[in-house]
């Protein structure tokens, strides 16, 4: 099992230290999971009406008192589209590959991911709905400055699942994120950056808790629960391949 975590570890994922912005002890989880998921949607609103997408399309909140940010535009007013799970995506103008060379990214595909993700919880206090708990789950700008290839939230190679020692692990939705899965195949793959290229962000996915793990077994990626989380993704994605026979997953281990 010390082997699988290892390989997970290296070949999926970029993390960096993030200081959580609340006390997770405060967050009480609604009983109705409906509930829950009116909080997200509610607290995504309030995120995408807080911030906009700078010139290399990194998110950022408005500033209370440097006007300089007066004139960009709200997430929401970035034509956001909203998914069938209540995923959300963004495509940010001029940010796209060229269509000459655009790859279309694949259901069992190996992607190279440059960006940063960050997980929420959406919490109400006294009828105000916004997110809390703000941690870090991908970052290779800040961190190494190297895409990662292939992580295992987008897709689970057959060998890992076949090596799970429990029930949930051999199963594909104990690691991938559907809802990122699902919106990230609406965007195109640059046609194999360099790893050294300097980014320029493709756009945002916001996946609410009922389209990422909601309330089911999941694994434990930096230790942590994901229980009732909503993911933010700011993104490029510089390549993709074509991925072997042998490590797609079987029909069973995708149910």
């Amino acid at each position: 099992m010390k082997k699988i975590f290892l390989y997970i570890l290296a070949g999926s994922l970029c993390f960096s230290a993030c200081k959580k912005d609340d006390d997770v002890s405060t967050y009480v989880e609604p009983e109705d999971v409906a509930t829950q998921n009116t909080y997200d949607d509610q607290a995504i609103k309030k995120f995408m009406d807080e911030n906009y997408l700078d010139a290399q399309g990194n998110i950022k909140a408005f500033s209370s008192t440097d006007t300089a940010d007066d004139t960009e535009k709200k997430l929401s007013e970035l034509s956001p589209i909203t998914l069938p799970s209540g995923t959300i995506y963004i495509m940010r103008d001029g940010a796209q590959p060229p269509a000459a060379s655009a790859k279309t990214i694949g259901d069992t595909d190996i992607i190279k991911i440059m960006g940063r993700a960050y997980s929420y919880l959406a919490v109400n206090s006294d009828g105000n709905t916004s997110f809390t708990s703000k941690t870090a789950f991908l970052n290779t700008i800040d961190g190494t400055g190297v895409p990662v290839i292939d992580p295992t939230y987008y897709y689970v190679k057959k060998s890992i699942l076949d090596a799970g020692t429990t029930d949930a692990a051999k199963k594909a939705k104990y690691y991938q994120i559907p809802g990122f899965r699902e919106a990230l195949q609406k965007f195109k793959a640059y046609n194999n950056l360099s790893s050294e290229a300097p980014y320029n962000l493709q756009g945002v996915i916001i996946v609410p808790s009922r389209a990422a793990f909601a309330r089911n077994p999941h694994y434990p990626y930096l230790n942590m629960s994901y229980r009732n989380r909503t993911f933010v993704f700011n993104f490029q994605i510089y390549g993709r391949e074509d991925r072997p026979d042998s490590d797609k997953q079987t029909t069973e281990q995708q149910q």
